[in-house]
């Protein structure tokens, strides 16, 4: 750098190449140095290059210019020096060291102003970026107006870590003031400062503590594990349509193989057989599906889910009529491991499907058949010999279905626990049967028309862990069957005599008799009055619920009275059903609207 700024050196140079012959190139003017040079770069990279100007001519009333009597050639480069504009001036980073070295030639240092020591840093060299110096911490708002800086000195004078790093290495390792903000950062800082209103002056931070405040708990901070806990809380429609929209993460957890092994599509119209087929092949492992109700599946649909999931294990089609044999024959052949087939009000279904189920579903458990009014006792004495694990089997008006039926799963299904013959052509000889299930626990025996008195009573006295019992629109039943069936039922909780022959007799028996009996539902029997509802509820330690709907002999007045004295009870007629409701009403926040009920 002395070399290149000697007078001495740049006239030889010059000499040598006038006597080789060479043009001398008139000189640039755009920098008095030849060649690269570290003061030139900083001069020109501070601020942007401005126009030469003329030099201002003299005026005798004006005293004269600093460069006035500037002569030799180091005199005419500290004039061009002088043609930069101010902000060139500033003696800042690099060209303070040059200052400080003795480097530059002695007008220039003249003009530029006594030196600062080294460890002396100016007021207008402090970096002004927020946050600068400080540990790192969340970013959080600084005041820049005088009030605020005042009232917190510590925040207005924030140094830059980057920035004095910078500047601590020169010097020989002594810290040294930090390098000036670039041009990009000042016009930064500018712009913040016009779109914030008054200039110089913003909001002072509400809570001065917010830097060290700890960040907001994130639900998405838990691991995956406790997220698919949660959701498995939600029912298919809240997380397909409600969390799965929340963002892409809950979506991925939505998808989860877990919550698709288990599928309720009921009453789903838009449920076809191409949606079957796309959920069917996402996730190969459902075990149970149900899509009672759907109108657009076909037999086809049902056969692409059966292929596609082996391990499906509960299969609920109620009312979809539309299917046939051909979709329970693809269950039963492609799901072996099936153990639970509820097909209720299916016209189209017969024998042939019932024979794959019992033939090739071993570990079939629980079947229901209502409704489905080809089946007879063909397909039902197959199902009985091959699913011997049967615990459930409920049909309803199957008319096709006779007491040999009933002998079938009696001898060979000896876990049964709950049986229903609800209007099928059952008679008291087959029923006699069920007497050899020592494992009954609910017996479903409603509409059944040749049934007697004695037959039941055998029932309830064989059967030791009954505790459910339905006779309702049973004619015969009379008040002895249910003096007997009070004193027999050790575990019985659950009796129901809609419809049925009985008087207060009845009621006044199983107060005495029963210690376990819960639920009485005696509707619609004529021949029940106040006294027979008065004296079960005085007398049974044990009820909870009592029926007394269209018992027309019952006052209103006195199961009035019945309420207030056990509240313990609860009374079903058509006035107290009533009042519950509406009590249930108001509890989920419905009013009545006056208007339409004036």
């Amino acid at each position: 750098m002395g070399h290149l700024l000697s007078k001495e050196a740049s006239s030889l140079s010059r000499d040598r190449r006038c006597r080789r012959g060479r043009k001398v190139p008139p000189r640039s003017r755009s920098c008095f140095l030849r060649g690269p040079c570290m003061l030139c770069f900083i001069v020109h990279s501070a601020s942007p290059r401005t126009p030469e100007q003329p030099l201002p001519a003299g005026d005798p009333l004006l005293p004269p210019p600093p460069y006035a009597v500037l002569a030799t050639a180091e005199q005419r480069a500290a004039r061009h020096l002088l043609r930069l504009s101010p902000a060139s001036w500033e003696p800042r980073g690099r060209c303070q060291r040059l200052l400080l070295s003795g480097l530059l030639p002695s007008p220039v240092r003249g003009l530029l102003g006594p030196a600062r020591p080294p460890g002396e840093v100016a007021s207008e060299m402090v970096c002004k970026r927020k946050g600068a110096g400080l540990p790192a911490c969340p970013p959080c708002k600084q005041p820049r107006c005088a009030a605020a800086a005042a009232a917190e000195p510590e925040a207005a004078a924030c140094q830059c870590p980057k920035e004095a790093q910078l500047g601590g290495d020169s010097g020989g390792g002594q810290p040294s003031s930090s390098s000036p903000p670039t041009p990009a950062l000042e016009e930064k800082e500018g712009e913040k400062q016009e779109s914030g209103g008054e200039a110089g002056c913003e909001e002072p931070l509400e809570h001065p503590g917010d830097c060290s405040r700890e960040p907001q708990p994130d639900i998405n901070q838990l691991p995956p594990s406790i997220l698919l806990k949660i959701f498995s809380n939600l029912s298919l429609n809240e997380r397909c349509l409600s969390a799965s929209l929340v963002c892409k993460y809950w979506r991925d957890l939505c998808l989860d193989f877990q919550f698709w092994k288990q599928l309720d599509l009921s009453s789903r119209q838009q449920v076809t057989d191409e949606l079957l087929e796309k959920i069917a092949t996402r996730s190969q492992n459902i075990t149970e599906i149900n899509i009672s109700d759907c109108r657009n599946v076909s037999d086809t649909g049902v056969c692409i889910l059966a292929i596609k999931c082996p391990g499906l294990l509960r299969y609920t089609a109620y009312r979809c009529k539309q299917l046939s044999d051909t979709s329970i024959i693809a269950v039963a052949s492609q799901c072996p491991l099936l153990q639970k087939v509820h097909v209720g009000n299916q016209d189209r279904l017969t024998d042939e499907g019932l024979k794959q189920l019992g033939s090739k579903c071993k570990e079939l458990k629980d079947i229901h058949f209502g409704q489905c009014y080809k089946i007879s006792d063909e397909g039902m004495i197959i199902i009985a010999k091959g699913c011997l694990k049967l615990q459930r089997i409920y049909m309803q008006e199957n008319k096709l279905v006779t007491d040999q039926s009933v002998k079938a799963f009696a001898e060979h299904c000896p876990e049964l626990q709950y049986v229903g013959f609800m209007g099928c052509s059952v008679t008291s000889k087959g029923v006699i049967h069920l007497t050899n299930l020592r494992n009954l626990s609910s017996l479903d025996l409603r509409h059944i028309t040749e049934l007697d008195n004695e037959t039941v009573m055998e029932i309830v006295k064989r059967c030791k862990n009954l505790n459910s019992l339905n006779l309702c629109l049973n004619w015969i039943i009379n008040d002895r069957c249910v003096e007997v069936i009070a004193k027999e039922g050790r575990n019985l909780k659950e009796l129901y005599l809609v419809s049925c022959k009985i008087t207060d007799y009845a009621l006044i028996a199983i107060g005495r008799y029963s210690m376990t009996i819960e639920t009485v539902d005696v509707g619609w029997c004529k021949e029940i009055t106040d006294h027979g509802a008065t004296q079960i509820a005085q007398s049974s330690k044990s009820l909870r619920y009592l029926g007394l709907m269209r018992c027309d002999q019952v006052n209103e007045a006195t199961v009035e009275q019945l309420v207030q004295q056990y509240p313990h009870i609860t009374f079903s007629t058509v006035l107290q059903d009533c009042k519950r409701t509406l009590e249930r009403a108001y509890q989920m926040g419905w009013t009545p609207n006056m208007s339409t009920a004036s």
